[in-house]
């Protein structure tokens, strides 16, 4: 090992960001690669830092002196390293406004049916086209964290009735509710809930059948609340009147492949998210809702205090809580 620390899934436009904050004592490499698409055997620097898709390989926990996951979810550190020590940072802070945009962007395309309106261009065609104003419609958001709460203020700005759902009711000018109380009234759900081993598959088919019909479903936070298979049978059912998803069950898989890697057996869940993407009241967006100029700035700002405090002291400022 003669780095101090590799950047994995290091996209251009991070890495040059990540380079301008990077001390030149410090020695770094970078790849816009997971830990499994660059089939490295053994870990090319003790501190190692990752994104959302790479499988840490287990042999590589006790030949490491930490690793710092580039994101503000760390349910992979758990599942990855849940029976070691290895200290481990994150990033909880950086890219709430980011995402909360996103999420925005993707409901009114929702309800503006922009797909269809890009696709019918071409024959300027306005029929099947009209959409609906988010003005006095009904947001209930799931998870009222960092994201979620920014969500809420756009929300409201909009002029829309806002309900959130979270087991810590610590904003007071929200109206909280239960999932059971909330969906019901709900023309949008979004998911920003942090994933946990208790709460997988949250958004199955029957608790999203307690919704309207029509009802628009946006996830941003990880693709295992949200099961593809009971995503895509509410679609064609014609129930759900869209949906919009930035993160996927087994999106690893599905990045890889998508990227032109081998994938030795698909997974069905990878293949009905391809399926699902060809409905035309469906987007999907390749984990892109922190991509901004701004929050790159932000999280490469906040990755190299992490790393600098950490080849220091030999501890994170922000460490993963413990599963």
């Amino acid at each position: 090992m003669n780095k101090d620390i590799f950047f994995y899934e290091a996209f251009d436009k991070e890495e040059e960001a990540l380079k301008r904050y990077l001390s030149p004592n410090v020695k770094a490499g970078f790849t816009w690669k997971t830990i499994q698409e660059e089939g490295s055997l053994l870990p090319p620097a003790s501190l190692i830092s990752i994104r959302t898709q790479s499988v840490i390989p287990a042999s590589w926990a006790t030949q490491m002196s930490g690793l710092l996951t580039r994101s503000t979810g760390y349910d992979h550190i758990h599942r990855d390293l849940h029976q070691t020590n290895l200290p481990c940072g994150y990033l909880p802070l950086y890219c709430s406004r980011a995402v909360a945009e996103q999420t925005m962007l993707l409901w009114m395309s929702l309800l503006r049916k922009l797909p269809q309106q890009i696709h019918q261009f071409n024959r300027f065609n306005r029929d099947g086209l009209t959409g609906q104003e988010c003005q006095h419609k009904t947001l209930l958001i799931v998870g009222v964290g960092n994201i979620g709460y920014d969500t809420v203020q756009i929300g409201k700005g909009l002029g829309m009735n806002v309900l959130g759902v979270d087991i810590d009711e610590k904003h007071a000018e929200l109206s909280y509710t239960s999932i059971e109380k909330g969906l019901p009234q709900a023309d949008i759900v979004v998911c920003a809930m942090n994933l946990t081993p208790d709460n997988v598959g949250y958004f199955h088919y029957s608790l999203l059948k307690q919704g309207k019909p029509g009802l628009i479903f946006v996830n941003i936070a990880r693709g295992e609340l949200s099961p593809t298979e009971d995503l895509l049978r509410l679609i064609d059912e014609k129930f759900l009147g869209g949906v919009a998803l930035d993160v996927y069950d087994k999106e690893s898989e599905l990045a890889i492949l998508l990227r032109g890697g081998k994938v030795h057996d698909k997974s069905r869940e990878t293949s009905v998210t391809l399926e699902l993407a060809k409905r035309p009241n469906v987007i999907l967006t390749p984990h892109n809702a922190f991509n901004t100029e701004e929050s790159v700035d932000r999280k490469s700002a906040h990755s190299i205090q992490q790393v600098t405090h950490f080849l220091r002291n030999g501890q994170f400022l922000y460490s993963v809580p413990k599963g």
